[in-house]
């Protein structure tokens, strides 16, 4: 009874801290979807984590779907909204005068200002959107994709940007969603030529740059949030640490990624591993490319 009476007094306590933390959120999302309340954010989390436990034992005794034009269109879609989000976000920061450095968040509904903070909600949604990615391996029975790091990057990326917008929609978050953005812009466009098929396969011979993008994108990201730290710029040093926490659990993990899949090789097919740097002629379609640190899936080991 002392145990029950100990947790339910914490979870009190919890949900009060919850209460006061809302006296200081952005007043002006409060009424954009699925900002009222984590109910929605955490409901959809727990459903995905659902479907990736769940879904490849439905799979089992199926045959894998193709769903070549719906990948099409789906990666169409993450790529526009990234441009989007990519577009606001420099042209707002540019007629603010944002500082890449050190940039204090200002709720106001100044035109710009209010832009920047919708484009933030738009970059929240695009990792909802995204959590489709897993759906995709799912269904075409590339469960070798279900990595550590994809499963973990996806689940956690939506909540954890929930109160991003919730608290901090502008200022510090502008710099890291504007680059994320950039890099999910040239992502999508490249899993978009692969889902095209074989045709596309003398286009794609830049697979490797962009995973050395997204690995620099992880650097340029803990530095970023470091110096703003150390040089004690006007932003929650709550958020400080958790960007600089998060990053280097990212960082590591894909770190370990690039190692066994560019370095050692043991994520590329053997008949690939003395070929790596020649183009591929193998399909490579979205799954089979790199996918949010997860590796391209052909009978490689995790």
């Amino acid at each position: 009874m002392a145990i029950q009476e100990l947790i339910t007094d914490q979870i009190d306590h919890l949900y009060k801290f919850y209460l006061h933390t809302l006296t200081f959120s952005d007043p002006r999302v409060e009424k954009w979807l699925f900002m009222d309340s984590p109910r929605w954010t955490i409901a959809i989390t727990l459903l995905y984590l659902l479907i990736v436990w769940l879904g490849p034992k439905v799979m089992a005794s199926r045959d894998p779907f193709t769903l070549k034009w719906p990948m099409i269109m789906y990666n169409f879609v993450c790529m526009l909204i990234s441009l989007h989000i990519l577009k606001e976000n420099v042209i707002c920061g540019y007629q603010l005068g944002y500082s890449l450095s050190c940039q204090e968040v200002v709720y106001s509904y100044e035109e710009y200002e209010h832009r920047i903070a919708m484009s933030l909600w738009w970059f929240y949604f695009s990792k909802f959107v995204e959590m489709l990615d897993t759906v995709f391996f799912i269904l075409r029975k590339k469960n070798s994709q279900l990595t550590f790091l994809h499963v973990y990057h996806h689940a956690s990326m939506f909540g954890l940007w929930w109160i991003g917008i919730k608290w901090v929609a502008g200022g510090q978050s502008w710099f890291g969603a504007t680059l994320n953005s950039f890099i999910h812009f040239i992502m999508y466009s490249y899993y978009l030529l692969a889902a095209m098929g074989p045709r596309m396969q003398k286009y794609l011979w830049w697979k490797r740059y962009l995973t050395q993008m997204q690995f620099g994108q992880f650097v340029v990201g803990l530095f970023h949030a470091c110096q703003s730290l150390y040089f004690e710029c006007n932003f929650p040093r709550w958020m400080h640490w958790a960007l600089i926490l998060y990053g280097i659990t990212i960082f590591s993990l894909f770190i370990n990624f690039y190692i066994h899949a560019y370095i050692r090789k043991e994520r590329l097919p053997k008949s690939e591993r003395s070929l790596s740097s020649k183009p591929r002629t193998a399909e490579a379609q979205n799954g089979e490319a790199l996918q949010n640190g997860a590796s391209r899936d052909s009978k490689k080991t995790k």
